[in-house]
């Protein structure tokens, strides 16, 4: 008969045994994995578009190797039990384990379904992010916005179906008991060499499968789920649980150990960010000490009588969803009103896809850097920069900064109180507000009330800026119940998006209505900006530049008479601040990592560098209508892409600017997290 567990009292598991529950352990979390990998590709099926059968197909056989090694690291404890024969015994303590290991993944395989359907990503360093913010809000906004209580019950149900299934494995593999007791001899035990043997074998296949390569080299990297040409198909082929573990990994790290890593030599660094950066009006100074610190004087024929600046930052203002931009829908019908009195800049980009990014690039024109992204909120966050409250203060400028929500979150009160802002009024300023979301604050409606009502207020004859930021358009989106617009339908599960879109776009126009009766209009230079923008049901370019296009409108006395009404110059959110100093006039110091966007050489294309929030290191320079994307170890693409009513991209193989394109790159993420990290950014050199 078999052999007996003197303690347990049955029948002791074998090897043969302890294998086969071991493989059925893993084919069963293969399976699980597969499911959530299907259950990603229905929920967010609208990004199929024209994508192939086969190359679905492959993404799902790409992902079977992130699987394996995840189903390792869960098989580990069977597999160390080979080397001590009682533990093989202790299905109980494995049943749990594997039960729990499944359960925490397919509590991150659920959360994914809608993390990616926002970002476009799987699980990164975005969910430490928000984690680490105040918990309260981050709760409200996933109860109010997220169908809670249904993926905790799938959980829970799927939960137990596991420990179940896992049960049933566990019943099936056991040795049989015998029917009567037998007077023959006991089958004999596996000696500890038959274990340590089997053991060394299912150890080299397990490095094998978490390996997931048999190439020689680094062993499965993410980017060798990229092997198609659609960014859906690349994406599902990644496991968001290895994706967040990575991120982990990263958190857990000295942030500046994940900083940019550059070839280039400082000397050739400098050299090529100031080609990139230096106009004709430029001076540079402290030449040794600071990268691009310069003395910029506009020429007078190219400023504008405004003596006040405001600057309206618009939450998730997608540039493929405004109509000015070609999009259909009617979606922002007071903002394509608006580009027909200012300058509008078709191919803008945020420099980041989070609030985070768009504020600081925009108001401290510093741009996104790999391990720098939640800028605002690191050390390297207290150093003084050169943006718009460094530069108006110095001329004596009041300020206000009117905003939605709490400006604890992302740190926006201790950052720009640091840069030199004083006056700030949000979340808890407002009395009777027509609309008080219980996660992020008051309605846009509200804030562009209380931003009009700030700004009237103001003496019109001494000079003044302002940033107004909204907020509405976020999930759960802050509406009223009786909206003043109609719902957005027609664009699948983008309708409430894009409605929300439509509700702030409404908000705008009716700020700008009260904005003309006051004194002021008529000597304000208005900033109209997106911080980002949004996925849509296609990705152009592997960068997504969807999440990136964003409007930049100029509305000022005379700018469409000086500039015109269109500009298809390349520009990014640190481009905004110089903007801004140019029509202004005068002599001013800064080092701003943009250029004054309406004062280029002629025939110049525009350069922007762009970089994704969250733990992905991938980035990108954009210039005309050609963008490099380089991901982290990975070799970059070219491509040729087209923004407006019909955009599209084309993948450009051998490109011969690709060497000039990657040099450029390299160069201002090298000389920019440099001046970071030696607190050079700023007007002046920072004391030791």
């Amino acid at each position: 008969m078999p052999p007996v567990d003197n303690r347990l009292g049955k029948p002791a598991i074998g090897l043969a045994q302890h294998l086969t529950f071991t493989l059925g352990s893993a084919l069963l979390l293969m399976l699980l994995y597969s499911l959530l990998r299907l259950a990603l590709l229905a929920y967010n099926s609208e990004q199929i578009g024209d994508t192939p059968v086969a190359t679905l197909a492959e993404a799902f056989g790409n992902g079977l190797r992130f699987d394996l090694r995840l189903v390792v690291y869960a098989c580990v404890p069977l597999l160390l039990a080979l080397l001590w024969r009682p533990a093989m015994n202790a299905r109980g303590l494995f049943r749990a384990w594997l039960t729990l290991f499944a359960s925490v993944t397919l509590f991150l395989g659920l959360l994914e379904l809608d993390f990616y359907r926002e970002f476009h990503q799987r699980l990164n360093g975005l969910v430490f992010q928000y984690v680490k913010e105040d918990p309260k809000t981050v709760m409200s906004m996933l109860w109010y916005g997220f169908p809670v209580l249904r993926y905790l019950l799938a959980w829970l149900l799927a939960t137990l179906l596991l420990a179940w299934l896992f049960k049933r494995l566990d019943l099936a593999t056991r040795p049989r008991p015998p029917r009567a007791l037998s007077l023959a001899p006991a089958t004999r035990r596996s000696p500890w060499y038959a274990h340590l043997a089997v053991f060394v074998a299912c150890l080299l296949v397990a490095v094998l499968a978490a390996r997931g390569t048999l190439r020689q080299g680094p062993p499965l990297r993410w980017g060798d789920a990229f092997t198609t040409e659609s960014m859906f198909a690349n994406q599902l082929g990644l496991n968001g649980t290895l994706t967040l573990i990575g991120a982990a990994k990263s958190q857990l790290s000295d942030h500046r150990d994940n900083a940019w890593k550059s070839t280039l030599p400082d000397d050739e660094a400098r050299r090529v960010v100031r080609e990139m950066l230096l106009g004709a009006d430029d001076r540079l100074v402290d030449a040794d000490s600071a990268v691009v610190r310069r003395d910029y004087t506009p020429p007078a024929e190219r400023t504008l009588p405004v003596r006040h600046v405001v600057v309206i930052l618009m939450e998730s203002f997608a540039g493929h969803y405004v109509g000015a931009l070609g999009a259909p829908g009617n979606i922002t019908p007071n903002f394509d009103a608006l580009a027909k009195e200012g300058v509008l800049f078709e191919r803008f980009f945020s420099n980041g896809t989070h609030t985070h990014q768009g504020m600081f690039a925009t108001m401290a024109c510093f741009p996104n850097l790999p391990s720098f992204e939640y800028l605002m909120q690191m050390p390297e966050g207290g150093h003084k920069f050169s943006g718009l409250p460094q530069l108006l203060s110095a001329r004596g400028f009041e300020d206000r900064y009117v905003y939605n929500g709490d400006f604890a979150w992302d740190n926006q009160a201790g950052f720009f109180g640091n840069q030199g802002m004083t006056t700030f009024i949000g979340r808890g300023d407002y009395v009777d507000p027509v609309f008080s979301d219980p996660t992020w604050g008051v309605s846009d409606q509200d804030m562009f009330d209380r931003g009009a009502q700030e700004l009237a207020a103001l003496d019109p004859e001494k000079p003044f800026y302002a940033l107004l930021q909204t907020l509405s358009n976020h999930t759960p989106y802050a509406l009223p119940e009786q909206l003043p617009v109609d719902p957005v339908t027609g664009f699948g599960s983008l309708d409430q998006h894009l409605t929300a879109m439509r509700y702030s776009d409404w908000a705008l126009g009716r700020f700008f209505e009260k904005a003309r009766q006051s004194p002021y209009f008529k000597d304000t230079l208005f900033v109209v900006v997106g911080d980002h923008g949004f996925g849509s049901n296609e990705q152009l370019t592997e960068m997504d530049l969807f999440r990136f296009n964003v409007p930049l409108l100029l509305i000022g006395p005379g700018i469409q008479e000086k500039f015109g009404a269109r500009r298809d110059t390349v520009g990014t959110q640190v481009d905004i601040v110089p903007t801004i100093m140019g029509r202004l006039g005068g002599e001013t110091r800064h080092q701003c990592w943009g250029r004054d966007l309406l004062n280029l050489p002629e025939g110049d294309p525009g350069t922007g560098v762009i970089k994704p929030s969250g733990s992905d290191q991938t980035v990108a320079i954009v210039s005309g209508e050609r963008i490099l994307v380089q991901p982290r170890d990975m070799p970059a693409k070219v491509y040729d892409y087209r923004l407006g009513a019909k955009p599209s991209s084309r993948h450009v193989e051998n490109a011969p600017d690709e060497a000039s394109l990657k040099r450029r790159l390299d160069a201002f993420l090298k000389s920019a997290t440099e001046s970071l990290l030696d607190n050079t950014a700023g007007v002046v050199d920072a004391k030791p």
